[in-house]
């Protein structure tokens, strides 16, 4: 059975029943696992990288997008998070409580309720984010869903277009929207994937998706670099997140992550530490470029 390893952890087997716990809707629930993923790492040390930044981040009820609102949060950022109404209310008011665990008491956290493949929903949240917050500064189109399809003939139109307003069409109405209010020395952050880079043969649309979100992060890094605001983008390999148990069938989870040259699947808390990166100065000279947490595949970036 595979193994997780959280950063300054032993090895966590998933406990018999896990690889059973399958979810019956995207991206499933965090607080339904019963072996959750690592939010924040143990050995992380926060020096006030994004002091007094506020951030929106999409899908940041669970999984990665929780553990980038922890982290925005430990380093001084006012976060938001979107999540899907009813499916993930419980993940999204975990997450704003943790944000002000991780802060003690001295971060905002605001939740927004949305589907965001649509665009008068990405306006209004924007609007809500705007109304709450009066700017924003760090943008992470994080929201994302996929579905296992083993034969492309049974991939359903409706199927591809779920995935690509959700993957897609979200980062394009999000980021016109916050463009207006986000000044010079703003960043955009996008989440691909590494199936852009080295294809899945179960997820063709949604690995057609993420290569959608490179291509859009580097072209709109070319067409936003003369206002100095940095779009660039994480590319994650296999990471331990309930949208796993909302896709795979047991068998595929029992050996998630076992591809890799690591051996297993990553945390939110070992994939978080980029989007720091690329938020803060720290990576003031960087735009257009994804950086790659995946597990030590090498792909063609």
């Amino acid at each position: 059975m595979a193994e997780t390893t959280p950063s300054g952890a032993q090895a966590t087997k998933f406990p018999a029943g896990e690889e059973k716990a399958q979810q019956d809707s995207q991206p499933g629930k965090e607080h339904q696992m019963q072996v959750k993923p690592e939010t924040v790492p143990k050995h992380y040390k926060p020096s006030g990288k994004l002091e007094g930044k506020v951030a929106l981040i999409t899908g940041g009820d669970s999984g990665i997008g929780r553990a980038v609102a922890a982290l925005f949060a430990m380093e001084g950022a006012d976060v938001g998070i979107t999540y899907v109404a009813g499916d993930e209310d419980k993940d999204a008011e975990d997450t704003v409580k943790l944000v002000g665990e991780v802060s003690q008491g001295k971060r905002k956290a605001t939740k927004y309720a949305a589907d965001l493949g649509f665009d008068e929903n990405c306006k209004k949240v924007i609007d809500d984010f705007l109304k709450d917050h009066k700017r924003i500064d760090i943008l992470v189109n994080h929201a994302g869903e996929q579905h296992a399809c083993d034969n492309f003939e049974d991939l359903a139109p409706e199927t591809v277009e779920r995935t690509f307003r959700t993957n897609v069409f979200s980062q394009f109405f999000l980021t016109r929207y916050a463009l207006a209010h986000m000044a010079e020395g703003s960043a955009i952050i996008n989440t691909a994937s590494v199936n852009a880079y080295k294809g899945n043969k179960t997820l063709i649309d949604y690995t057609a998706s993420k290569g959608a979100n490179v291509a859009f992060t580097r072209a709109l890094a070319l067409q936003l670099a003369p206002r100095n605001i940095r779009v660039n983008g994480v590319a994650p390999g296999p990471v331990w997140t309930p949208l796993i148990t909302a896709t795979f069938p047991e068998k595929k989870v029992a050996s998630f992550g076992e591809e890799t040259p690591l051996g297993r699947a990553g945390h939110p808390s070992e994939i978080a530490p980029a989007y720091v990166f690329l938020a803060s100065a720290d990576s003031s000279y960087i735009t257009g470029q994804v950086i790659h947490p995946n597990g030590g595949m090498v792909v063609n970036a």
